[in-house]
């Protein structure tokens, strides 16, 4: 999510001595509050997965959908939403987005099987999607340029990447109660801040120079092809590569995808421009930060199966322990910028990406019954270290040197493939996980190094120019990331 770089002229921000009156004080709190609850979704899930399964009676394989089903519809519709905000304006769109938040997550908490479950978490992930390209914006088209916005920015930012181990603190105590709270307790929180929304989100016209179509069809594809694949791979183990369920599964999520594909080359107004991936440092800040987000939520995946059913850990004490891998990257996320803007993005890219296949590795070592000082700790130490030196440089590198008619597009590639990257990685360690600890772990270890790679690829000398610095020779600003997860 990025910070546009101008404010649209049919809605001049107010006056730097009205900056910051009470209303807009209200404004940032409403911004900051649902970048919040959307960056906690996936935390709370990951602790609350054990319960949630037993309760409903979920093989190991299956519970990766309550996490997945949120990514999913964050990841595959982040461009449609985009698209959507712009046809209808951004005040309409997040309130409604807000209010079916609150109602998604109240039916969450009263799901009884599998499918309603995920079905509520689609449609959040698919809210966060509608409200995530929309809150900088809005912060842009209310907030002064300079002092005023720089703080209010820092703020939200402060928001997105505390929401995380926000999510972590909540859901062990929420979860021993009834993992029913971990969904429902966004609920009301949502809608209070819907009902102060209505009042201190400002109003937008759309933009005439707007493309007029949604391209629905290609949100429809890219999601169902997803859809699809997850499921595909999640049946092998139980029931195996040449079932006809697997092999009808990757057959329609290849048609699916081969038809995105299609159609984003052809319609008139695509949700995205495949051609953006020419730009090397997008492709390789797309390919690291989907490595660096799946890899680690691999990780919690099968580490909260391992401590809370194996090891007999409660609820509370398994968030404490996941703790030190996101309380990094919220302690620094306000002097990140700087940091980046000090020592180039590449330079920290591939300098923290080192750090959690260490952890990774660190797991092959975990004992019977696990340590947490001398299992636990040392690996989610390494990884936060990673999250904390690599996660804002690889938003920003992903940014740099674009212009600004294509800033959006790009922003919104990159977030969805951080999505995506979890999904495909969840997906693959839920069905690595009935082979047993050590295959799964290999498995995000695998994820990890594909990342550190990929990162070692940016501190190379270039062979050649790309196309934006071919035709753009100025450098646009840092823009700060949402957060993780």
């Amino acid at each position: 999510m990025t910070l546009p770089t101008s404010t649209p002229n049919h809605h001049r921000p107010p006056s730097t001595e009205a900056a910051w009156r009470p209303a807009l004080w209200g404004l940032l709190f409403v911004l900051a509050g649902n970048m919040l609850i959307d960056a906690l979704e996936v935390s709370v899930a990951i602790v609350a997965l054990p319960a949630v399964g037993d309760d409903l009676g979920l093989p190991v394989a299956e519970r990766h959908w309550v996490v997945t089903g949120f990514a999913v519809g964050f990841g595959a519709l982040m461009l449609f939403g985009t698209r959507v905000v712009a046809l209808l304006g951004r005040r309409r769109v997040y309130l409604a987005a807000l209010f079916v938040f609150a109602a998604a997550s109240l039916a969450a908490a009263f799901a009884d099987s599998l499918v309603p479950l995920v079905a509520t978490r689609l449609v959040k992930g698919f809210c966060a999607a509608l409200t995530a390209p929309t809150g900088l914006a809005i912060i842009a088209a209310t907030f002064p340029e300079g002092r005023a916005r720089s703080r209010a920015v820092s703020v939200y930012t402060l928001f997105g990447a505390g929401g995380f181990s926000a999510g972590l603190l909540l859901s062990g105590p929420l979860t021993e109660e009834s993992w029913r709270w971990t969904f429902a307790f966004p609920a009301p929180v949502a809608l209070a801040l819907f009902l102060c929304g209505l009042r201190l989100i400002p109003h937008d016209t759309p933009a005439e120079d707007q493309p007029r179509g949604y391209d629905a069809a290609g949100a429809v594809t890219l999601s169902g092809g997803t859809l699809f694949l997850v499921y595909a791979i999640t049946s092998v183990p139980t029931a195996g590569w040449h079932h006809a369920r697997t092999l009808a599964a990757f057959a329609a999520a290849a048609a699916l995808l081969v038809l995105f594909v299609r159609i984003e080359l052809t319609v008139a107004h695509p949700l995205t421009r495949l051609e953006l991936l020419a730009h090397r440092p997008l492709l390789r800040s797309a390919l690291g930060a989907a490595a660096l987000n799946g890899s680690y939520l691999g990780l919690l995946l099968l580490s909260t199966v391992r401590l809370q059913q194996t090891e007999g850990w409660s609820p509370l004490r398994t968030a404490l322990a996941f703790l030190p891998a996101a309380a990094p990257l919220a302690l620094t996320a306000l002097h990140s910028g700087r940091v980046v803007a000090r020592f180039g993005p590449a330079r920290l890219i591939a300098l923290g990406a080192v750090f959690p296949p260490l952890g990774y590795l660190w797991c092959l070592r975990w004992g019977t019954p696990v340590s947490y000082t001398t299992d636990v700790l040392p690996t989610m130490l390494l990884v936060g270290a990673g999250f904390a030196l690599s996660f804002t440089a690889l938003h920003i590198q992903a940014t740099s040197a674009v212009p600004a008619d294509r800033l959006a597009a790009v922003g919104g590639l990159y977030q969805s493939a951080v999505q995506m990257g979890a999904v495909l990685t969840l997906a693959l360690v839920a069905a690595v996980q009935p082979a047993g600890h050590r295959p799964a772990v290999l498995l995000v270890t695998a994820v990890g190094v594909l990342g550190l790679l990929v990162a070692l690829t940016g501190v190379l000398p270039p062979t050649t120019d790309t196309p934006f610095r071919r035709r753009h020779d100025r450098r646009h600003l840092p823009r700060h990331p949402e957060g993780m997860g």
